[in-house]
């Protein structure tokens, strides 16, 4: 199979070589052919454009830094737009928007290429570990042909649903993961302010509920999605008496926890609608009616789609 890869950088050049060490011929382009070169000297072959390598490829992946380049490399001048022909699958690896994909998408589907975003989370480590998750959204067949080159640098290869999903996933994952690393900066500079040993309090951190993935566990999976609110080992009014402990402690130590007043705010909220006594986690319920969604699953629904085993991840 003829490969095309655009963006050769900290994330491409790993991902790009697994592939060509996999045995697939590969068409290498970036704005600095010297970044490239590395898989040049190791068989691959360059191209001058986007197009250049639209033509020559089977499939082809992008790996750039945000949508202004996507937009260049796929519908400027000389980009894959221009080159790429009927039964191609094209495969965007970066972190896009979801309005860009399914523009590219709506403009590329009618000509019978295929487009699928499929973002990756790990960072460099796991691109060179070969460990990178991959949120795939687009054509189900589309992502099956693939999914073999993908599983050669992701070993976390995930099928989200149609074009735009696998965006969507990797946004929000992003999303949780940055307001998640606040919290924990809010609540590492208390315990350390208040004198614990910061390597042992991390350890702690690791060791509780809150490192064990029990939110996306337990109260997600098992409670939020099953609508289970009154199997609570916990309960709200419990949660709502912990974060007024917290705030005090921080109060007498002067360590501000703006994180940390948002979410009594929300806890006082939900407690004030009647839910004090459901699992913490029926908190969520307030949020499900600002968005006007519930987040609710049919445990009918077969939502295997490709799915590789969870595997917990230090890194976007």
């Amino acid at each position: 199979m003829d490969v095309g890869f655009i963006g050769i950088g900290k994330m491409g050049l790993p991902m790009a070589g697994h592939l060509l060490r996999g045995g697939y011929a590969l068409t290498v382009h970036d704005i600095s052919r010297q970044a490239a070169s590395p898989l040049i000297d190791a068989g691959a072959e360059w191209a001058e454009s986007p197009r250049a390598v639209a033509e020559r490829a089977e499939v082809i992946f992008t790996s750039l830094p945000g949508p202004t380049e996507i937009e260049s490399v796929v519908l400027g001048q000389d980009g894959i737009a221009e080159g790429v022909a009927a039964g191609t699958v094209y495969v965007d690896l970066s972190t896009c928007s979801q309005a860009l994909i399914q523009r590219i998408h709506d403009l590329l589907e009618p000509r019978g290429v295929s487009v699928l975003d499929g973002p990756v989370s790990g960072g460099r480590s796991g691109a060179i570990d070969q460990t990178l998750a991959v949120y795939v959204g687009g054509d189900p067949a589309a992502f099956q042909r693939v999914r073999p080159l993908l599983e050669r640098f992701g070993d976390r290869v995930s099928y989200l649903g149609g074009s735009g999903s696998g965006t969507v996933a990797k946004l929000v994952h992003n999303m949780i993961y940055v307001v998640s690393q606040i919290a924990v900066a809010e609540g590492l500079t208390l315990g350390v302010k208040a004198g614990i040993d910061p390597e042992a309090l991390r350890q702690a951190l690791e060791d509780g509920a809150y490192g064990q993935g029990n939110l996306l566990g337990r109260g997600v999976r098992d409670v939020v999605f099953k609508r289970n609110w009154e199997n609570a080992g916990s309960t709200l009014n419990t949660t709502l008496k912990d974060m007024r402990l917290a705030l005090d402690l921080g109060a007498t130590l002067d360590v501000p926890l703006q994180i940390a007043e948002l979410a009594e705010r929300e806890i006082e909220l939900a407690i004030e609608t009647g839910l004090g006594a459901f699992d913490p986690s029926a908190s969520m319920m307030l949020q499900e009616r600002r968005a006007g969604v519930e987040l609710r699953v049919d445990e009918r629904a077969d939502r295997n789609g490709g799915s590789a085993p969870e595997r917990r991840s230090d890194e976007l």
